[in-house]
This record gives structure tokens, sequence and C-alpha cells, in this order.
């Protein structure tokens, strides 16, 4: 429901004033408890003129909707989403060099929690949709909404999914910026922009392992489930799996002045010129699976009788869950007696067309503001909200962008769920040129 949210937010805020107060809003999920910086977002946006609903399934952890409109009588035109989610992983205070949810801002960064993944999205967005207000603008056709929703880290029951399910016409959009894409790579003294068009599906499984207990001191009279499983892992970890490169990732190739047509020579290419940037961005063309949890017995002096072996497994869009599952089960190879292999989690890969005037106004932007850098279509090893709205939305292009200046994706991918998350000022200003300029574009 609409309702109206005071705020003490002054006029003109900077995106990074607005991300220091967001990071001292503890929103570690779970709990979660985003209320207040949902509410106090909700107040800053009402009172430019947004549309503001704040909706959950409990009052604790609403999830906020802020909609402009054209005029009405305005042309038809495309609804632009810009997505974020508040809700963060846990932060141990004694590992970091600032507490994690100070904000505090030194040497031209920003530090807390959020900062990276990803309330800096959150505060750039909100940013550029407020500067844009306040110089006059309003959509001459189609119209903005600004989602920030709970719940995303632990897969969004309480946010997106949530949303999108129970309240669709307030979810609905045609064009959607996410979380995902956007840190520049280096590859032959070149910037690459990824835009992340899609992302891998998990597919998880587990390999259960049953035996016969006995005495820990007499290994002969039982049956070790536990020792079952050792070649499997062996078999998974050096398990390679054919390429399937779809045209993102084909264009993602030829992009880096590789070969999308002949994806073998391009990434071994790619390994010996680069065996970081390859080991990143090879499993966008393949299943990959990782052996990583294994659980058996607790007593040290029983043989224990099960065990299961928990496999985390991505799968890219182009390849049919029946058709990963048959292409692991022959990876894996013929299973011990005793073994069997159970599906745990099957979401489908899932993507959006790499062109399009959503694609077309990024490339635009970026030609403007980093001449001579490429801009390459790409796919999340892992998962996002974006996954919510296509599957919700069909037509909706959805993409993860959030363009740095200075900080690569090398260094970038290793602040985020770790000890000293910061972003550089710079990076979060360049953001925030980019969601505002592009609106514009989009929207007119």
């Amino acid at each position: 429901m609409s309702a109206s949210f005071p705020t003490d937010a002054p006029a003109g805020l900077s995106a990074t004033e607005l991300l220091q107060r967001l990071i001292r809003f503890n929103t570690v999920n779970p709990p979660g408890q985003e209320h207040e910086a949902n509410e106090y977002l909700a107040g800053m946006l009402e009172a430019a003129g947004f549309t503001v609903t704040l909706v959950g399934r409990t009052p604790e952890r609403p999830n906020l909707i802020a909609e402009l409109r054209a005029p009405e009588g305005a042309p038809e035109g495309p609804v632009l989403g810009l997505l974020s989610h508040v809700d963060t992983v846990l932060a141990a205070p004694e590992d970091w060099r600032h507490d994690p949810w100070s904000g505090d801002l030194q040497d031209g960064e920003i530090w807390g929690r959020g900062a990276i993944d990803m309330k800096s999205q959150t505060a750039a967005e909100v940013t550029a949709a407020l500067d844009l207000v306040r110089d006059g603008w309003r959509p001459s056709r189609g119209a903005l909404k600004i989602f920030v929703v709970v719940d995303e880290e632990t897969g969004g029951s309480e946010g997106a999914v949530w949303l999108c399910e129970n309240h669709p016409d307030l979810a609905r959009c045609d064009l959607l910026l996410n979380e995902g894409g956007g840190a520049p790579l280096r590859f032959r003294d070149r910037l690459h922009y990824g835009v992340c068009v899609g992302e891998k599906g998990p597919l998880r499984f587990a390999l259960k392992a049953s035996g016969r207990a006995a005495h820990g001191a007499t290994p002969g009279l039982g049956d070790n489930a536990l020792v079952r499983l050792a070649p499997l892992i062996t078999r998974l970890a050096e398990a390679e799996l054919p390429y399937d490169v779809a045209p993102a990732v084909a264009s993602m190739l030829d992009g880096l002045g590789l070969d999308g047509a002949d994806p073998e020579r391009s990434y071994a290419a790619l390994r010996a010129e680069d065996a970081d940037l390859a080991a990143a961005i090879e499993p966008m063309a393949k299943i990959t699976f990782s052996p990583n949890i294994v659980t058996t017995g607790d007593k040290i002096n029983v043989i224990p009788d099960r065990a299961e072996l928990f496999v985390d497994c991505r799968v890219p869009p182009n390849v049919p869950t029946e058709d990963a599952k048959a292409r692991i089960l022959a990876a894996i190879g013929e299973l011990p007696d005793g073994v069997e292999v159970e599906w745990r989690m099957t979401v489908p890969g899932n993507d959006s067309p790499g062109h399009g005037e959503l694609f077309d106004a990024l490339q635009e932007w970026l030609g403007d503001h980093v001449p001579g850098a490429g801009i390459v279509p790409t796919f999340l090893p892992g998962f996002t909200d974006s996954r919510t709205w296509r599957e919700a939305f069909p037509d909706v292009v959805a993409y993860g962008f959030f363009p740095h200046r200075n900080l690569e994706l090398r260094e970038q991918a290793g602040r985020m769920h770790a000890k000293d998350e910061r972003i550089d000022v710079e990076d979060l200003e360049f953001a925030t040129a980019c969601f505002r300029d592009v609106t514009r574009r989009i929207l007119g």
C-alpha cells in the first residue's frame, strides 16, 4: 500500500552520502530487518514526487517500489526498472580495518558491508533518479521504476520471488538494470566492460553412499560408506565437460579479439595469456561442478554406514536440464555399489538478448565516457534476482551492469562478501552518472 514516509535526508544528498547512510543500517540476512533502510529511501523518493509502495510478506521486510510515469497523453514507451537489494551477508567486525557498519570515508573509498554487494548500486540508482527529478525531468514516454528488494542473499523468497508472484503489476517492467556486470576487465591492453545478459542455473546434487557400520578398531568387519565416495570426488575434480557456447559468449570472445566460433582454441589462448581471466570467464561456456561438502558419521571410533557428497553444479542457459543431467552422469562414470545420485536443486539458466535498445544505450554511454573501451555480453556463473524477473516476465530484457572507472573485475570480485569491503567514490559517481544518462536516453 502507498503511504507517507518521513525522511531526514537533505535535498541534494550525494550518492556517497546516501551509501554511507545505507551501510549504517545493519541489514545482515538473516534476519534482514531491511524496513528502516527502505522506509528511509521511500521518504526521499516520495518527497521527490514518486509514487511509492512498500509491500512485503512481513512488516519487518518490505520491498520498495517507486514509480514515475510520463504525463497522461504522452506517447507509449517502455517501463525501465532499476533494481537492487539492501540485505547483506554477515560481517565479523574483528576482522575488518573499519567497522563494517561505519560507512567510513577514507582516502577516497567508502568502507562497509554492502559497499560492493550491493548498497552502492542502490545509492547510485536512487541518487540518479532524484538528480533527474531535481533538474525538472519527467519521462516523456513510459515510466521509471525503482525496485529495492529484500532477501536476495538467501534466495529472494521474501523479496524478488514474493514480489513477482504476489504483486506482478508492481514488479512488471520492460527493461531492467541490476547487479552482475560492469566492472571492466583488461585484456591485450584494452578495457572491456561486461554487460551481464544471462546467468547459469544451479543444478545441485548429492551422491549418497551406504555401507555397514563397525567398530573403528576392526575395519575389516565394516564397509566404510565414506571410502565409496573417495574416487567420485577425484572424478568430479578432474572431469572436463564440452563447451556450450551461447551467442552471447561467442560475442564476448569475439569482442576480446578471440574467436567465438572456436572456443577450444580461444580459451587455450586465453589461459596462456591470462590464466586468472580465463578462470573467471571460462565457466560461462560450460557445465561446471564443484564437490564441496561431505557429511558422514560423528564418532571417530565408528565406521560410517552413511555418507553424502554435496556438489554445486552450474549449467549455462542454453543447456536443457535433462541434457545436463546426462552429461553429469557420464562425467561421474559408473557408480560403485551402494552409491546413488539425488538431484537437490534445479534452477534453469536464464538470459536476455545481447542486443537491442538497452544494450545500445549502455554501449553509447561507454563510448562517450570511456573512449576506446569495448563492451561485451557476459554470463554470470552465479545468479541474482534478474532470474526472477526473467521467469515472471518472459519478455523483459534484464541486464547486470554497474560500471566502474577505476576498480577492475579481478579486484572487485575479491571484495564481494569479503572483509574490508569498500568502493571507490569515483566509481560510485561514475555509475550514478550512467544510470542518470541512460534513464534519460531510454525514457526521453
